[in-house]
């Protein structure tokens, strides 16, 4: 008992004797001279005791009394000790423990959370870890020295009170403190050339291993460039902040102020005027009118390949078979093929937009009496008299096209052949319809379906840009020599997750993406037309500018959507295709956001139009940042959870696996609702070119869907040289696993997949 007692009275003196030395500790804290020595030997090393006087800004003469009591208490509790050998102070463990709790407690107690405008156009709240990750990674910094370099900055930062910073603010802070502590040699490597050096030895490596070439790498080095310069400098805070955040997505960012996103030619002009810019615009030389079929095509060629350098997308020529029927009176079938094959070889090799060929299979009825403009520039009648010549143009392109994909497709230029219904029962254009479909097995030419006669003047793109006279009601001022300008993808769940499900706010928050969509829209005309005015797209403003060859004011401004799919089955707790009340809701959701955009249209004169053709890319972006933002679970997707993405309507049907007349049905319904863009894409097996047939005659005249493709994944074998329909993972010929490649459709376009 006595032992026990002894015990118990020993424990209690250590305790007391603990807690006694922990308020000593406490106290020797509490005065701010000596928390900042503690800090600043933890933030710079050993320091003299001139130094640390030095650097606290104290006086030798009427200071040192004061400084000398302070730095004897922190020796005195063993929080400081002096270096044997440097003769410089140092901290102890304690000390370091100690300085740490204390950094520790004041970040738990500051309210002030920093948000931080990143790298990869995200919007999130300052990590002082990724600074030190970024260190660590780009700069091979020592952990501690990154630690404490990431400490300083921290501190710098909150003294900004600044509403948000951005990547390269705190770049700069970070490189100021290298400076200021002598590692220029990391702060070298840390240097910003646009992008982090870091990021562009990335690019590099990441575009090398997908086999892209060397303008490809300076392109997407010099999009970076220009997005950040778009968003710091061009766009207001909050529509920038949106798109950050992911809310809005400015499709083709980096070309927001440069280019056009596509672009719908009118052959004619340079067919009677040849091809002449201005004496400022002199790199380019004079082109006379074309004398035959081969420098038409020819001058074709060149106005594509000039025009690329100003449109960032696709390029169109609609009524192509009508305006080169003259150049083609009296020249063999034979003849006028092998030309064609070239024109369409050369298009593929040397143009890199996408670029869209429009035939019609009958002269329309607006172009019967129309002049037609022939050889050297002459006018040789009306189109009217060159109907026969028209048609075998067509059946000679699409010949050609078929005898250049015998080995391998090629996926551009694209056809987009024009039917109504009095084609499907005219003799004269079974022919041609068939051979199309047999392009159709492999997915290859677009279908515009001219369901009614005010459809008949309009103009498509494979990417699913529409025009038609509803503007100014002129064909040759809505549908040629006009374009789409840009969009912006508006991210449906979004707006749904913000306002947590409400139904009203719902609308409320889409009136607001909307209308900030809408200003980015505008800030793009703006900028196009100062660019023109500039002199920097040469060929949009060919002509002079009392007449310019792009009608400006006649642009297409366009809007879509991702989600809709997944946000339908959230509210109405259906998925599209399961009864009436789905459709409801999407159709509450369109004629809401068409009545939005008339009125905006009507305000300012823009063109401003519904897009059911919603950028993939956006897609996936959002669907990643929202998953960041809410979670995996929280969230409806579409995809994987490694690949997520929002669907369109094509996906959400195809997901769904609907019949192809419910499909037909629910695409009907959703297109009474005008769009400026759309594709509705029919997914196939091993379908003959009379099961494809069959399908168009379902549509044609009988469904509102304008323009819609045959939708298949490709399969070609470089060991072989054949395409084979469907995924495959190794040829079915020789049974090679590595020799396949995969082209799938994801958007309006093949694309090679891995």
């Amino acid at each position: 008992m006595v032992i026990f007692n002894i015990l118990v009275n020993g424990l209690c003196i250590a305790l007391t004797s603990r807690r006694r030395l922990s308020e000593r500790v406490l106290r020797a804290v509490s005065s701010n001279v000596r928390l900042n020595i503690l800090r600043l030997l933890l933030d710079r090393g050993p320091l003299s005791y001139t130094e640390i006087m030095s650097a606290l800004k104290m006086s030798p003469t009427k200071d040192a009394g004061r400084f000398a009591y302070h730095l004897k208490v922190l020796l005195n509790m063993d929080l400081v000790e002096p270096d044997p050998e440097t003769k410089k102070y140092v901290l102890t463990e304690l000390g370091k423990s100690v300085v740490d709790f204390v950094l520790r407690l004041e970040e738990s107690t500051s309210k002030k959370r920093m948000l931080v405008r990143t790298s990869r156009l995200a919007i999130e709240y300052f990590d002082r870890n990724k600074i030190v990750d970024s260190l660590v990674r780009e700069a091979n910094v020592p952990l501690d020295l990154a630690q404490k370099i990431a400490r300083e900055t921290e501190e710098r930062l909150l003294k900004l009170d600044t509403k948000y910073l951005t990547a390269p603010l705190i770049r700069e802070f970070v490189n100021a403190i290298l400076i200021e502590r002598g590692l220029e040699e990391y702060r070298h490597k840390l240097t910003r050339l646009g992008l982090p050096v870091y990021d562009v030895t990335q690019l590099i490596k990441s575009m090398s291993a997908s086999s892209s070439n060397v303008e490809a790498i300076i392109t997407a080095a010099g999009k970076r460039v220009i997005e950040e310069y778009v968003l710091l400098n061009i766009l207001p805070r909050d529509v920038a902040d949106s798109h950050l955040a992911g809310s809005i997505n400015l499709d083709n960012l980096a070309y927001w102020i440069l280019k056009l996103s596509s672009f719908m030619h009118d052959v004619r002009i340079f067919f009677e005027n040849g091809l002449t810019f201005k004496e400022q615009s002199s790199n380019y030389t004079i082109v006379r009118p074309p004398k035959n079929f081969r420098e038409a095509l020819n001058l074709i060629l060149n106005v594509l390949s000039i025009s690329s350098t100003e449109v960032s997308d696709e390029q169109g020529i609609d009524f192509f078979n009508i305006f080169l029927a003259p150049f083609i009176k009296g020249l063999l079938r034979e003849e006028v093929k092998e030309d064609l094959k070239n024109f369409l070889l050369s298009v593929n090799l040397t143009v890199p937009t996408g670029v869209s060929l429009g035939i019609s299979l009958e002269v329309p009825s607006f172009l019967l009496d129309t002049k037609s403009i022939g050889p050297e520039g002459e006018v040789l009648g009306v189109y009217g008299d060159f109907v026969e010549e028209s048609r075998i143009l067509a059946l000679s392109l699409i010949e050609a096209l078929s005898e250049v994909c015998e080995i391998k497709p090629i996926f551009n230029p694209s056809l987009i052949i024009k039917v109504n219904p009095a084609a499907l029962s005219s003799g004269e254009t079974s022919d041609l319809l068939y051979e199309a479909h047999k392009l159709a097995v492999m997915g290859l030419p677009y279908f515009a379906n001219i369901f009614s006669d005010e459809i008949e003047r309009s103009s498509y793109l494979a990417a699913g840009h529409i025009f038609i006279d509803d503007w100014k009601r002129d064909w040759e001022l809505d549908i040629i020599r006009v374009g789409c300008a840009g969009s912006v993808t508006i991210n449906l769940p979004r707006a749904f997750h913000e306002v947590k499900g409400d139904r009203k706010t719902f609308f409320e928050n889409l009136y607001d993406l909307l209308e900030k969509a809408l200003r980015a829209l505008e800030i793009k005309y703006m900028m196009i037309k100062q660019r023109t005015n500039e002199g920097l797209l040469p060929l949009l403003l060919y002509g002079g500018r009392r007449d310019p060859y792009c009608r400006l004011e006649n642009l297409l401004f366009l809007i879509s959507f991702v989600g809709l799919g997944e946000v339908t089955q959230m509210l109405v707790k259906s998925q599209i295709h399961e009864g009436n009340e789905p459709l409801t809701f999407i159709e509450d959701v369109l004629s809401y956001t068409i009545k939005a955009l008339r009125e905006y249209s009507s305000v300012k004169e823009m063109r401003c139009s519904l897009s059911h053709t919603p950028n993939m890319e956006a897609s996936r972006r959002m669907a990643a940042l929202d998953i960041e933002r809410y979670g995996f679970s929280e969230i409806h997707v579409s995809g994987s959870k490694d690949k997520p993405y929002y669907s369109d309507l094509n996906s959400a049907l195809n997901n769904a696996n609907v019949p192809l007349e419910k499909r037909l049905s629910i695409y009907d319904r959703i297109h009474k609702y005008p769009s400026g863009s759309s594709l509705f894409k029919i997914p196939i097996g091993e379908d003959s070119p009379d099961e494809l047939l069959s399908i168009t005659k379902k549509i044609i005249g009988r469904y509102k869907i304008p323009l819609y493709a045959f939708d298949t994944i490709l399969t070609y074998c470089s060991n072989c040289r054949k395409t084979f329909n469907g995924p495959r993972q190794k040829c079915p010929l020789c049974g090679s696993p590595r020799s396949p490649s995969k082209f799938i459709r994801e958007g309006a376009r093949y694309t090679a997949t891995a």
